[in-house]
């Protein structure tokens, strides 16, 4: 039995490779019969148990076709002629432990005195196994013979009675017989253990011979495989290469293709081309043609051209002469314009009798007391009673002759067209100063700014002058002429300056007039805001901050009296490059505050101090014109910050005009005389021949 269970690492399927040749599948069973047999040791189930736990070989499977691989390769029909054998020696195998297992079942349940030799008789041969030929002949093997020691007759065991006790020489003869047989018994076993240990040594040789033939077979099978691994991995690189080959073919395909796409529309871009060159080709005979043409006109052209560069550079040289003549002629006309201005005086005054408005109108339905001979005369009427009363004597006339008297019905226009011919003197670079002198209500700052609301028809002479000047410059500026000018704003308020062009002016600042150097006479305003403007819409922006800014109040006379003399003043500065000519002067506009007499007007308090200033201001100013037209050594310029400010725009070396305008109401009779003879005073001054500022 331990010999049989040697066999135990082959039936439970262990090999000597990774990839051996898997056994047949009733391998199992017969290990699973043997290790479930009580009858055999333990020592020997824990053997078998133990090669068959450490068996981790790989197995190979069978079939009709031929034998696998446990990693699914084909190892071919030459690998199957082993594993035949192998499995007919497994046949044997259990054949021969079947016939062991017979015998054995037989012993043990058969006692031994009831028992005879042939009913125990194996079937197996005391040579091979019944069934497994032998590896020198081939043949089977015949069965063995019991030895001749032991008959048939002495084999059945005949079982007599029981002897009486006083037998006892028959009790030894049946124990001999006893004896005998079972001496026969041990014989038989002897020799069949012998016969099996023999089969049993046939058996493992045929084995060792078959495991020899497996292990080759399992090398074969192992080169086998690594060839086709081999083969397998040169396939995949094959394949691999094919497909790439097969990309590659595509792809020039698909450049194949593409060339002759490419091909095509270049041939067909070819046939274009000449097509193109052909026409072209017609079209440069056309040209060479259109340009001997156009080289002959060229000629021609270059022989008129040259012609006309004698034209132009006569031209040029005409051009030249009528711009000296033109210059000359614009000097000239300067000088007439002067000398025009001289002969109507350098000081000349204008009269303005403004309408009724408001409730006048319903007050007093005309003027009777103010008559007009012509529009250069004016005459007050007077009435005046006896101190008796009892008879009324004539109205008393006063007549009045001025440069120009504007009666109620002129407007702003009319007005300006008279007083245009003095801005032009501005440009021409003589100083001209205009200011409007009359009691408080008769309509100066009308006349010099207009209304609250302008138009055009209402623009006051501020404007209107300004509006000239501009136009004018871009008139002169194709004569040579570049102008700048610089604008600003004053007011004089209880002879304190104040600077009209700032909103918030500021704690502690003084306004002083200095001169601009030792040697110049042109004077200046320290800390005052002078603005340099290039178009006529920035100016009427400052006029329109200086009218919100000027102080006003309300009196006895007037509900809207100015209560200080606004100046403004633009310094205007031009220059000829070709000539090398400057001119420079300054025109001063001047609404004065209004006149008015004490005792009329009411006024108390701040009202009374500043019609004090007021007429002490215009006092100096009457008293400045007549010492200048009287020649006097010393003029009294610095009694007043007005006449101190307009001292340029008031001597000899300027032009002045004054606006005398006078209320149509009879009740301010009083004060239209006195602003009158003021006005005629200054109109019978002379101040002497005004002299152009230019270089």
């Amino acid at each position: 039995m331990e010999q049989l269970l040697q066999l135990s690492p082959l039936m439970a399927g262990r090999s000597d490779d990774d990839k051996t040749v898997k056994a047949n599948s009733n391998l199992p069973m017969l290990k699973k019969r043997i290790l479930s047999d009580e009858n055999i040791p333990q020592s020997a189930v824990k053997r078998l148990r133990d090669n068959g736990a450490a068996s981790t070989r790989p197995k190979l499977a069978t079939d009709i076709a031929g034998v696998w691989s446990c990693d699914g390769v084909y190892v071919g029909k030459t690998t199957r002629r082993h594993s035949d054998r192998i499995k007919e020696h497994f046949q044997a195998i259990r054949k021969a432990k079947r016939s062991f297992e017979n015998i054995r079942l037989k012993i043990s349940s058969s006692p031994p005195a009831k028992r005879s030799l042939e009913n125990v008789r194996p079937k197996v041969t005391s040579a091979t196994v019944v069934g497994v030929p032998t590896k020198a002949t081939g043949r089977k093997p015949v069965p063995a013979v019991v030895p001749a020691t032991v008959s048939k007759t002495a084999l059945s065991v005949v079982v007599s009675k029981k002897r009486p006790g006083w037998d006892l020489k028959g009790q030894v003869a049946d124990m001999q017989e006893k004896v005998s047989v079972y001496k026969g018994k041990m014989h038989y076993l002897t020799e069949l253990n012998r016969s099996l240990q023999e089969e049993l040594e046939l058996v493992k040789s045929h084995l060792k011979n078959s495991k020899a033939e497996a292990f080759n077979a399992h090398q074969q099978i192992s080169a086998k495989d690594l060839e086709v691994k081999t083969l397998l991995a040169v396939q995949q690189d094959l394949n691999t290469e094919l497909q790439k080959s097969k990309t590659e073919l595509l792809n020039v395909k698909l450049d194949r293709d593409n060339f002759f796409n490419v091909c095509n529309t270049q041939k067909e871009d070819l046939d274009g081309l000449r097509a193109t060159k052909q026409n072209l080709s017609n079209l440069l005979e056309l040209k060479e043609g259109q340009i001997q043409v156009t080289e002959a006109n060229l000629s021609q052209a270059m022989h008129e051209l040259e012609q006309l560069r004698i034209q132009v550079a006569d031209l040029k040289a005409e051009t030249a002469r009528q711009a000296d003549e033109l210059c000359a002629q614009e000097m000239q006309r300067r000088k007439l314009h002067n000398i025009i201005q001289e002969l109507k005086g350098n000081i000349r005054v204008f009269c303005r009798v403004r309408p009724l408005i408001g409730v006048e109108k319903e007050k007093y339905e005309q003027i009777e007391h103010i008559s007009f001979q012509d529009d250069r005369s004016i005459i007050l009427y007077k009435v005046e009673e006896s101190h008796t009363g009892r008879e009324r004597k004539e109205a008393v006339k006063y007549h009045f002759d001025f440069d120009c008297v504007f009666q109620p019905t002129a407007t702003q226009e009319i007005i300006f067209e008279e007083l245009s011919l003095l801005v032009q003197s501005a440009l021409d670079g003589y100083h001209v100063c205009i200011f409007a002198y009359g009691q408080t209500g008769s309509g100066k700052t009308y006349t010099m700014e207009g209304p609250d609301i302008v138009t055009l028809d209402t623009m006051g002479m501020i404007p209107r002058a300004v509006g000239q000047i501009f136009k004018r410059v871009d008139e002169l500026k194709n004569k040579g002429w570049k102008y700048s000018f610089t604008a600003s704003f004053i007011e004089i308020y209880n002879e304190t300056i104040r600077d009209l062009l700032v909103s918030k002016p500021e704690k502690n600042v003084e306004y002083e007039i200095k001169r601009v150097s030792q040697t110049s006479e042109e004077l200046y305003v320290t800390n005052l805001k002078y603005k340099t403007v290039t178009s006529e819409e920035e100016v009427h922006r400052l006029l329109q901050i200086a009218r919100t800014n000027r102080s006003v109040a309300k009196t006895a006379i007037n509900d809207r009296s100015s209560r200080s003399h606004s100046v403004f003043q633009l310094k205007i500065v031009g220059r000829h490059e070709d000539r090398d000519l400057n001119a420079s002067s300054v025109l001063s506009l001047v609404d004065l505050a209004g006149s008015e007499r004490l005792d009329k007007s009411l006024s108390t308090g701040e009202r009374l101090r500043e019609a004090q200033a007021i007429n002490t201001s215009l006092s100096t100013l009457g008293l400045v014109i007549t010492s200048i037209s009287n020649k006097e050594s010393h003029i009294p310029f610095r009694n007043s910050k007005l006449t101190y400010l307009l001292q340029n725009s008031l001597g000899g070396n300027s032009k002045t005009l004054m606006f005398v305008n006078i209320s149509p109401c009879e009740e301010n009779f009083s004060e239209s005389l006195n602003s009158l003879r003021f006005a005629s005073k200054v109109n019978e001054c002379v101040i002497g021949t005004a002299h152009a500022n230019r270089r």
